[in-house]
């Protein structure tokens, strides 16, 4: 009785196992793919203008509009999935997404890993405060309650200055909260911030702090689809799709490394 319970729970295991893990395919071209002749790829879906999601659950934004473009170059149809964006990494690192087209900013901790592609754009965290508020460094939140994006980069610009962190899963409703009047400031990107305050939020941004570079993440060992991914990306930026798709969202071009 005990051999056989033991060979039903091993069986139970390894079916569980081939589930989560097993059910990758090798494309013609020779990069692996969580399902055949598609791109699976993860957006938070609440980062807008980056990914936000509508009531039927379908995310859209620039983002999404990059990834779609990507899928295109590389002959396989695109199949968004709506993550937690501090898992995101970590989802594309177990193989249960293709690649993170979610706003990732390029970081030694992320590439320890995923691997990374060229940047799709350029941006940079900046401090963002009520009109009434005196503060305008980094030096200044020094003490002060400050809201980030749960596994952003942001968390980590606040160390050593602050103790009093608080994480929110999106930095567009960090900003509505520090709208609303709570927190002293919220660190975010820059084009996020000033999105907000374009759709009314009555807040300005101070001192921005520093430059950052923004790709997409494939799973290490898969060489193949991250070749294709920037000669995706290449020929995006050189046929003007990239810039079209960041014009309709920003009324400006992001995806061009600015000039020192």
């Amino acid at each position: 009785m005990k051999k056989r319970i033991l060979l039903v729970v091993l069986f139970l295991l390894s079916t569980i196992l081939a589930a989560c893990g097993g059910g990758k395919t090798t494309s013609d071209e020779g990069y692996e793919l969580v399902d055949d002749g598609k791109f699976t790829y993860a957006a938070s879906g609440e980062f807008k203008p980056f990914s936000v999601t509508d009531g039927s659950g379908k995310m859209s934004g620039f983002d999404i509009e990059v990834a779609e473009a990507v899928a295109e170059e590389l002959g396989l149809e695109p199949v968004q999935k709506k993550y937690t964006f501090a898992s995101i990494v970590e989802g594309v690192k177990s193989g249960r997404f293709d690649a993170a087209v979610a706003s990732h900013t390029i970081t030694p901790e992320r590439a320890e890993a995923v691997d990374f592609s060229s940047p799709y754009y350029y941006s940079g965290p900046q401090i963002f405060v009520r009109p009434d508020s005196d503060i305008q460094t980094l030096d200044d939140l020094k003490d002060m309650e400050v809201a980030v994006s749960r596994g952003s980069t942001y968390a980590d610009i606040m160390e050593g200055v602050s103790d009093n962190v608080v994480n929110y899963d999106s930095d567009v409703v960090a900003l509505e909260a520090l709208n609303n009047g709570r927190h002293d400031a919220v660190v975010t990107d820059f084009v996020t911030g000033r999105e907000a305050i374009g759709a009314g939020m009555e807040l300005e941004g101070r001192e921005l702090l520093e430059r950052s570079e923004q790709a997409i993440g494939i799973a290490k060992g898969n060489e193949k689809l991250l070749e294709a991914v920037n000669k995706a990306l290449e020929t995006l930026r050189e046929n003007g799709k990239l810039k079209e798709i960041s014009e309709k969202y920003f009324g400006e071009d992001i995806t061009t490394e600015p000039k020192e």
